[in-house]
């Protein structure tokens, strides 16, 4: 949602696909994304499992951690026909680990990805104990594009102890994406991409929260991929719009004169 919600203020045309429970959170929810037009009919409506409320922990320099249960709505989101026919025509279709904790969902993302030609662009997000390797290894396989931070690249990239580079070298030769990003925090973020390295320091900012500063960065670099705008421009934005979230409070700050302008320029 922190994506989509990232993408739209950059003005990309986003459905979002998800599902809620009928419950006070869920109604509360579609009110949030009809507010700011991020509801669709891919929001399905689970009677039985509730809407995710997610417990967030914030230490000493505003590193989050996540409290997750399960099951809840989004662990049961089906192959409806309108969801199908949607990803036929997308022109990419962003997806994340967690979801394919539980077989439906899984099975749901899984149909999505074999019956369109979209871009495919995987955020690998490890919430441990919510996933497994192998359905890593799957959602790597079936992905145009896969972000990842450091920590994330150093438990799945096992087979090399080098730098950063030799690292996205070897998981280059077991997954074939053609697009590989890894975000290093406080010091930006490196990618690899048509067989060139692009990197980029990152900016300083007074860290309040990191909570969306990733899903920010990751929405301004895939509406940079889809506009064809020249990579290391697309990185420069992309640390640009994460170190704004990561300066502000919360995951979905509205996008100041400031950073519009750094998204123009």
């Amino acid at each position: 949602m922190n994506v989509a919600y990232h993408l739209a203020q950059q003005g990309a045309n986003v459905s979002f696909a998800s599902s809620v429970g009928t419950d006070a959170s869920g109604f509360e929810l579609i009110a949030f994304l009809k507010e700011n037009d991020l509801y669709s009919n891919l929001i399905q409506q689970d009677e039985t499992l509730p809407t995710c409320e997610v417990t967030v922990q914030l230490d000493k320099t505003g590193q989050a951690t996540y409290i997750i249960p399960q099951p809840v709505s989004w662990d049961n989101i089906q192959a409806e026909d309108t969801l199908i026919q949607v990803a036929e025509k997308a022109g990419a279709i962003v997806f994340g680990s967690l979801v394919c904790r539980g077989e439906t969902t899984r099975d749901t993302l899984l149909n999505l990805l074999d019956e369109t030609t979209a871009l495919k662009v995987f955020d690998v997000n490890l919430r441990a104990p919510h996933y497994t390797l192998s359905t890593i290894e799957t959602l790597a396989a079936h992905a145009d594009v896969v972000k990842m931070n450091e920590e994330e690249a150093s438990l799945l990239i096992n087979g090399s102890n080098g730098d950063l580079k030799d690292k996205i070298t070897e998981f280059r030769k077991k997954y074939h994406a053609q697009t590989i990003c890894i975000t290093r925090g406080e010091h930006g973020a490196m990618v690899w991409h048509d067989y060139e390295f692009y990197e980029h320091p990152g900016y300083k900012v007074e860290v309040v929260d990191t909570v969306g500063a990733g899903d920010s960065f990751l929405a301004t670099f895939i509406n940079g991929l889809l506009n064809q705008q020249p990579l290391q421009l697309v990185l420069d934005r992309s640390c640009a719009v994460g170190a704004y979230v990561a300066g502000k409070r919360g995951a979905n700050p509205v996008y100041d004169e400031e950073i519009l302008r750094v998204l123009k320029d």
